[in-house]
Parts: structure tokens; C-alpha cells; sequence
């Protein structure tokens, strides 16, 4: 209707927002690490967000030395790359992902059953209210959804996000009563590669240059320059990476690889 917005809180599947617990931020790591063996003897995944990329890999490298298969994943990490982690962790590869800022991936994940939120009473942009409403959203594909929050007081913001999710979930689950819904799991095939649905979302922009004669092939990449530029500032990376590719075979030149190969076990990395 016009100048009514609509509020679109149920879901289908019947998933309810997933329960918000605050945990003192002193002592946060062994409680995550007791939390990350419980979730994973049950078969789910695990998203850890941090304040800093170095408390993500320094975190992830605890994690490994205590025999727990994580990954750390941030903006350091080639576009592609960091799509093939995230499929990764939906095959068991990994159990448990760190990262700064998890929203920028776009993360579609119903393995993921529990989203620990590190230092979340650090008053900023990455523990804002709308931050962590979207943070906790991302364990809402999992019908054992729970998130923690950890931080030794509670802040406005997480407190107006702690009361936003309790109230979506108290619609959703009179929803789900009203109408009988049990809910279930999202269910997301395995079975393709990242490749593979990677270019199943940008097929329309491939099957373009198909047939370009050569004289029109800058025009081409100039416009799908347009488009990657745009697909950028969306934080669709997964997209500006393949086009790309197809702009520098546009003019000729070696696109990178799509993922870089990585050592097995305890990452090593750069000391700054």
C-alpha cells in the first residue's frame, strides 16, 4: 500500500530468530571453546565474529592447536578464495569460521547453528545495534539457532538488539502456532561447486560476450567494468570477481586464479 512499509518477519520454513545469551566478556575464549565442541558434536557449523583481523587469525590458530578445524576469513583473503572457505565450512572441511566483519560475505549458511559475537559491548560500528541484529540473523537458518554475546556489560546497542530479536521471535513462533508450521532446517544442495554457482548467478552477464565480434569487445568490458565496479560497492564479491575475469579476456589478458592453493593444517602468515 502506498507509504505503508511492510515488515516481513515470518518465514516459510517456520525458523524462528534465533536465543540471545550474554556471556561475560572475561573468560570469553575457553566458555567459545566448550560452546564450539558442544555445536560440532552435534554436526552444525560455527561463525566467531571479532573486532580485528589479527584476534581472527590468532583465534583461529588457538582454535587449531586445540584440534578444532577453523578458518579465519577476512578482507586479506583473495575474493574467491574466500567463497571456497565458505563452501568449505558447509562440507565439514572446517567446523568453526572467524572473521571481522561476517555481513560483507552475504552468508547464506544453514549448517550454522551458532554465531558467537566476541567483545560485543565495544561500543562501534562493527557491535552497533543494526550490526548485531544482522550478525545474530545469520544463525537464522538453523532450527537450533542460538547466539552469544559476549561483553562484561550490556550495552544500549545490544540490549535494543537483544529486544528486537525476542520480539521476532515471539511473532514467529505465534505464527508458527496459528497455522501449525514446525520448523525445519533450510536445506541448500552440496552437491555443485563454488564455480558452479558462482556463474549460475552471473550467467546472463557471461552469455553476453559470447558471440561480441572483436570490434565491439572494448564496449563490452567497458560496460561489464560498469558492472563489477557496482557489484563491488554491493559487496557482491563473488560477481565483481567474475566479471573481472571476463573483462581482462576481454582484452587479452590472464584472469588470476580463482582460488590460491593453501597449506594443510596451522596456517602460517605475515608478521606486519
Amino acid at each position: 500500500t502506498q507509504g505503508e512499509v511492510i515488515e516481513v518477519i515470518n518465514r516459510p520454513t517456520g525458523l524462528l530468530d534465533p536465543e540471545v545469551e550474554v556471556k561475560p566478556a572475561t573468560g570469553q575464549v575457553p566458555d567459545l571453546l566448550e560452546q564450539i565442541r558442544e555445536t560440532v558434536s552435534m554436526g552444525d557449523r560455527v561463525l566467531v565474529t571479532t573486532l580485528t583481523k589479527r584476534m581472527s587469525e590468532d583465534l583461529s590458530d588457538f582454535f587449531q592447536e586445540t584440534e578444532i578445524k577453523a578458518r579465519y576469513l577476512h578482507s586479506d583473503i583473495d575474493t574467491l578464495e574466500r567463497v571456497e572457505i565458505l563452501q568449505e565450512l558447509r562440507r565439514g572441511i572446517y567446523d568453526v569460521l572467524v572473521g571481522v566483519n561476517l555481513l560483507r560475505e552475504g552468508l547464506d549458511l544453514p549448517e550454522v547453528s551458532l554465531v558467537a559475537i566476541m567483545d560485543a559491548d565495544k561500543e562501534g560500528f562493527l557491535r552497533s545495534e543494526t550490526a548485531l541484529i544482522q550478525t545474530i540473523g545469520r544463525a537464522a537458518r538453523n532450527e537450533n539457532s542460538r547466539v552469544i554475546l559476549y561483553g562484561d556489560v550490556i550495552t544500549g546497542s545490544m540490549q535494543r538488539a537483544i529486544d528486537e530479536t525476542n520480539r521476532r521471535r515471539s511473532i514467529q513462533a505465534a505464527h508458527n502456532e496459528e497455522f501449525g508450521i514446525t520448523p525445519k532446517t533450510v536445506s541448500r544442495d552440496l552437491g555443485t561447486t563454488v564455480e558452479e554457482e558462482v556463474r549460475e548467478r552471473v550467467e546472463a552477464v557471461q552469455a553476453q560476450d559470447e558471440n561480441v565480434e572483436a570490434a565491439g569487445q572494448e564496449d563490452l568490458a567497458v560496460k561489464l567494468e560498469a558492472e563489477m565496479l557496482k557489484a563491488a560497492q554491493d559487496l557482491d564479491f563473488e560477481k565483481a570477481a567474475l566479471l573481472r575475469d571476463r573483462v581482462m579476456r576481454l582484452r587479452g589478458e590472464t584472469p588470476e586464479p580463482s582460488s590460491s592453493p593453501r597449506p594443510k593444517g596451522r596456517q602460517k602468515r605475515k608478521r606486519h
